[in-house]
C-alpha cells in the first residue's frame, strides 16, 4: 500500500518543476517513476525524453539548486582547458570545463545531481564551480570541441595517444601503400575503432559514411531504421575513407568506380566480427556502407527466429528430408539470410556434407564448405552448382536463384537425392511458385521438387522495460484483422522509449508464412495455376498469411500494431 501511494507523491525538485508548470503533475509523477525504475537521474530522464522545454528546465534547475545559468553558445572553445577534460562525462554530454579562474575550475553541466562530478575535483585537485546550461547547446559545443581535437591530432600533434588494441584482419597478405594519407595515425585509428565498437555494442546492422557538399554524416541502422550518430568535420572524410580502404585491402587511389571488400575485427580470443564493405562514388565523394556480420547473432536456433510452433514443425519436417527444395522469400533486409543460416546450423553435423554458393559469403561457418561467387573469373551460381554435384553433397545452399539456368540446376539437384536451400525476392509464398514458372521452370518439375516455401518479414520487438498498454476501439481492431470474439482476451502495447532501447524497440524478429507443398497443392501447380489459386488453397489448408502471423505477435505483446502496419504499408 505504501509503495503504490509513494509513486503518486511529488517532493523536492520534482514537485518544484510541477509547481512552476515546467511539466504537469501526472507527467512529473510518471517521469519520476520511470527514472527510478531505470536507475537514472530525474533530470537526465527529462532531457533524454524531451518532456520539458530546454530553457525552462535549465532555468528552473539553476533556480532550485542555487546555481548560475550560462549561455554556453557564447563561449570561445579555443580557451577551454582541455587538460581538465573528464572524457567519460564529456562523451556522455554531461559536463564540460569552460575556464580556469582564480584557482577555480568552472564546469558547464545540465544536471547537478549526477554522481561523477566529484571525480573532476579529485582528479584535477581543483575546486569547482557549476554553471547550468541548456542540454542541446552543451552537446553542440562538446561535439565541436571533440572534432577540433581530432583534427589537431591528425595534423601531427599525436602526443602519447595510445592506439586501441583491436586487431584488424583485412583478409590480405601485405599492407597497401598508404600514399598521401596518414591513416595509421592514432587519432584516425582510434576514432574509427570507436565508431565500429559503438555499432557492435548498439547492435547495428550497417554503418553509413556519407559525404555531401558541405557536411559529412555517419549513421547506424538499428532495428531496420537509420539513425544519425555524428557529423564529424568534412575534413575528416578522406582520412576515414582511406582508413576503411586500407582495413579492407582496397585501392585507396581509386575514386571513380565502386569497390567491395571485407575485414574482420578480432575483439578477443573467442569473439570476432566481420564487416562487409561497399564503396560507391557519389556527386561529392565516396559513400561507404559497412554491413556488420556478427556470427554470434547470425547462427541462431530455429526456436529463436520467431516462428510459431506449428511453423517450426513444418520447417523441421522439410529439413529432415533427404531431398527436395526449401525456398525462403522476401524483400531485401527481411532476414532471409538468418533463416537460412539457422537451417544450416540445424543441419550441420560431422555426418553431413554441406556446400553453399553465396554472393558474397555472409557468415563463415565451421563445417560448411562456402564458395563465394566471382563473376570476373566466371564462377557463377550455376558453375558452382555443377561443381557441387560432383562432390557428393548432402545439402546444397544457393544464395539466390536469379535466372533460369540456376533454377533448373537447383531443381535437378533436389530431384536426385540432395536437399537444396535457396532464396528469391517475392512478396508471398504462393508468388514464389509463379515466379519460378515465369522464369521458365516447368510446373511438373516444381511440383515434384519443392518441399516448402517460407515468406518472411522483420518487425521490431517492443522493449520489455517501457512498453505501455494501448487502448483501441473495437471497430478499429476488427478493421485491422482481429476477430470480434477475441477482442478483450489480449492486451495491445505501444512503444514508449527508455534508456534500454531505441525509441521503444529493442531487436527484431521474423514473421513468417510457412507453406508446405502438399499433394493437393502439387496437383494445382501441375495445372499451371496462378498465385491467387495457390493462396486460396493455402488458406483452405490453414496456412497463416504474413499479416496473420504478425497479428499473432501483436496479441503476444511482442510488437505493436503500428509497427506491423509500417512493415506492410
Amino acid at each position: 500500500m505504501e509503495e503504490s501511494s509513494s509513486k503518486n507523491v511529488l517532493s523536492g525538485y520534482a514537485l518544484y518543476l510541477a509547481e512552476r508548470n515546467v511539466l504537469d503533475k501526472q507527467a512529473a509523477i510518471d517521469a519520476l517513476a520511470q527514472a527510478n525504475e531505470h536507475k537514472t537521474s530525474y533530470i537526465e530522464y527529462l532531457v533524454k525524453h524531451k518532456l520539458a522545454d530546454e530553457y525552462d528546465l535549465a532555468y528552473s534547475t539553476a533556480e532550485y539548486f542555487g546555481l548560475p545559468i550560462c549561455d554556453i553558445s557564447a563561449i570561445n572553445t579555443d580557451l577551454i582547458p582541455t587538460e581538465h577534460l573528464n572524457i567519460q562525462l564529456v562523451h556522455k554530454k554531461l559536463a564540460l570545463p569552460l575556464f580556469y579562474k582564480g584557482g577555480l575550475l568552472y564546469l558547464a553541466i545540465t544536471d547537478p545531481t549526477i554522481e561523477n562530478l566529484y571525480e573532476i575535483k579529485f582528479l584535477t585537485g581543483l575546486d569547482t564551480r557549476l554553471l547550468i546550461v541548456e542540454p542541446s547547446k552543451l552537446e553542440h559545443v562538446i561535439d565541436e570541441l571533440l572534432n577540433t581535437l581530432i583534427l589537431s591530432e591528425i595534423s601531427g600533434n599525436n602526443g602519447d595517444e595510445k592506439v586501441s588494441s583491436i586487431t584488424i584482419n583485412a583478409y590480405k597478405d601485405e599492407v597497401t601503400d598508404l600514399a598521401s594519407y596518414d591513416v595509421d595515425s592514432a587519432p584516425v585509428v582510434n576514432y574509427m575503432n570507436k565508431i565500429l565498437l559503438d555499432a557492435i555494442e548498439k547492435g547495428a546492422s550497417d554503418v553509413h559514411f556519407e559525404r555531401y557538399e558541405d557536411n559529412y554524416r555517419i549513421r547506424f541502422r538499428l532495428n531496420g531504421v537509420l539513425y544519425p550518430i555524428t557529423s564529424p568535420p568534412i575534413k575528416l572524410a578522406n582520412y576515414l575513407l582511406a582508413r576503411i580502404k586500407v582495413m579492407s585491402d582496397l585501392d585507396i587511389t581509386e575514386h571513380r568506380i565502386p569497390q567491395d571488400g571485407r575485414f574482420k575485427l578480432i575483439l578477443s580470443k573467442r569473439r570476432s566480427v566481420d564487416f562487409r564493405v561497399s564503396i560507391c562514388p557519389t556527386l561529392f565523394g565516396e559513400k561507404v556502407v559497412l554491413r556488420i556480420l556478427d556470427t554470434a547473432q547470425a547462427a541462431q536456433s530455429l526456436e529463436s527466429i520467431g516462428m510459431e510452433q506449428s511453423q517450426q514443425d513444418n520447417f523441421r519436417s522439410a529439413l529432415q528430408r533427404s531431398q527436395g527444395m526449401i525456398l525462403v522469400t522476401g524483400p531485401t533486409g527481411s532476414g532471409k539470410t538468418v533463416t537460412l543460416y539457422s537451417a544450416l546450423n540445424y543441419l550441420n553435423s560431422p555426418e553431413t556434407n554441406i556446400s553453399t554458393v553465396e554472393d558474397p559469403v555472409e557468415i563463415p561457418m565451421d563445417g560448411v564448405n562456402q564458395v563465394p561467387v566471382n563473376t570476373k573469373t566466371g564462377l557463377t551460381f550455376a558453375v558452382a552448382l555443377r561443381a557441387f554435384l560432383r562432390q557428393d553433397p548432402d545439402v546444397i545452399m544457393v544464395g539466390e536463384i536469379r535466372d533460369l539456368e540456376t533454377a533448373e540446376i537447383a531443381v535437378k539437384a533436389s530431384q536426385t537425392g540432395h536437399l537444396v536451400l535457396s532464396t528469391l525476392h517475392t512478396n508471398s509464398a504462393p508468388e514464389t511458385i509463379t515466379r519460378l514458372m515465369n522464369m521458365g521452370v516447368e510446373p511438373y518439375n516444381l511440383a515434384s521438387s519443392i518441399t516448402i516455401v517460407i515468406a518472411q518479414r522483420l518487425v521490431r520487438k517492443l522493449c520489455e522495460n517501457c512498453k505501455q498498454v494501448e487502448q483501441l476501439s473495437e471497430e478499429t481492431l476488427i478493421r485491422e484483422g482481429f476477430k470480434k470474439e477475441e477482442i478483450g482476451t489480449f492486451k495491445l502495447y505501444t512503444a514508449v522509449g527508455c534508456d534500454h532501447c531505441m525509441e521503444g524497440f529493442k531487436g527484431r524478429m521474423g514473421i513468417f508464412e510457412v507453406m508446405p507443398v502438399t499433394e493437393e497443392m502439387a496437383q494445382l501447380i501441375m495445372k499451371n495455376c496462378n498465385s491467387l489459386e495457390l493462396a486460396s488453397m493455402a488458406r483452405k489448408e490453414g496456412i497463416a498469411t504474413l499479416r496473420e502471423s504478425g497479428l499473432d505477435k501483436v496479441r503476444q505483446g511482442v510488437t505493436s500494431l503500428k509497427e506491423l502496419n509500417n512493415v506492410f504499408k
